[in-house]
C-alpha cells in the first residue's frame, strides 16, 4: 500500500509539471517564434550586398535594431522585390520589407506598419547622355524599368502620353546596366536608390525633379500578424526618439 501511495504521489507530480508547463507553453512559443521575413536582393541603399557578400542596407539595419528593441526573432530570406511579395501573398512569409511603396492597390491584400520613409520617383539617363532633358525627349525610344516598382506604375502610367516603350527587369542593377549600355535611353527609380547607384558610379545621372511618390512600409498579409506589425511599430517610434533611426538613414542616404 505504501508503494503505491508513492506511486500516486509521483504521478501527480509529473501531472502538474506537464501542466505548469503547459500553461507556459504559449509564452514560451511566442518567445521562441522566429518569423520569416522576405526582401529585395538589389535596392540599394535599401538592401543590397557589401564586398564581404553580406546584405546590408537602410531596410536590414531597421529591422535588425527593431527586432533588438523589441526582442523578436526573424528569418531574412533574399527573394527579390516580386517573390518576396508573392510569398507574403502566399502565405510562405510573415512579412516584407523591400523598400515596399504603401499604395491603395497593395493595402487591399496587405496591412502596412507605419511609414519608415518618404519616396519618390525620378528619371536617370546615362551619364554621357546630353540629348535626354525631358519626358517628351522620349519620344519612340526604349525606356527601362523595375518590375514592381513605383518607377514602373510611373512610366506605365505616362508611356502613352509621351510615345516610348517599357522595357521591363527583375532587379535595379539589370535596368540601369541597360541604360548604361545603351540598349534603354532612360530608366524610372525611386530616388534614392537612383541617387544612391550615382554616389556608387553607376555610370547614370538624373534629369529630372523628383515625382512625389508614395512611402515605404512593413507588410504583412491582410488580417495576419499584428503582432509582429505592433512590434515594428512600436519599435520604429522608438528607434526615432532615441536617434537610432536618423543613425542608419545618415549612413546610407545622403542628402
Amino acid at each position: 500500500m505504501s508503494l503505491l501511495k508513492k506511486f500516486a504521489a509521483m504521478a501527480m507530480v509529473a501531472v502538474m509539471a506537464v501542466g505548469m508547463t503547459a500553461c507556459g507553453g504559449g509564452d514560451d512559443t511566442a518567445d521562441t517564434k522566429t518569423y520569416v521575413i522576405a526582401t529585395d536582393t538589389t535596392f540599394a541603399p535599401f538592401e543590397f550586398q557589401n564586398d564581404a557578400g553580406e546584405y546590408v542596407g537602410v531596410d536590414m539595419d531597421l529591422l535588425a535594431a527593431i527586432a533588438e528593441d523589441q526582442g523578436f526573432k526573424y528569418d531574412l530570406q533574399y527573394l527579390g522585390f516580386d517573390a518576396a511579395v508573392q510569398a507574403l501573398e502566399s502565405g510562405q512569409a510573415d512579412g516584407v520589407i523591400a523598400g515596399m511603396s504603401i499604395t491603395p492597390e497593395r493595402q487591399k491584400k496587405f496591412d502596412f506598419s507605419d511609414p519608415y520613409f518618404d519616396s519618390g520617383v525620378v528619371m536617370g539617363i546615362a551619364e554621357s547622355n546630353n540629348d535626354i532633358k525631358s519626358y517628351e525627349d522620349l519620344k519612340g525610344k526604349k525606356v527601362a524599368v523595375k518590375r514592381g516598382t513605383e518607377g514602373f506604375d510611373f512610366a506605365e502610367s505616362i508611356k502613352d502620353k509621351y510615345g516610348f516603350e517599357t522595357v521591363v527587369f527583375d532587379t535595379s542593377d539589370a535596368m540601369c546596366m541597360d541604360v548604361k549600355v545603351g540598349n534603354s535611353v532612360a530608366c524610372f527609380e525611386d530616388y534614392p536608390v537612383l541617387g544612391y547607384g550615382i554616389t556608387q558610379g553607376n555610370g547614370l545621372k538624373m534629369v529630372t525633379d523628383k515625382e512625389q511618390g508614395s512611402s515605404y512600409g512593413f507588410a504583412v498579409g491582410k488580417g495576419e500578424n499584428a503582432e509582429l506589425l505592433k512590434m515594428f511599430n512600436t519599435g520604429l517610434a522608438n528607434l526615432k526618439e532615441n536617434g537610432k533611426y536618423q543613425e542608419i538613414l545618415d549612413t546610407y542616404i545622403q542628402e
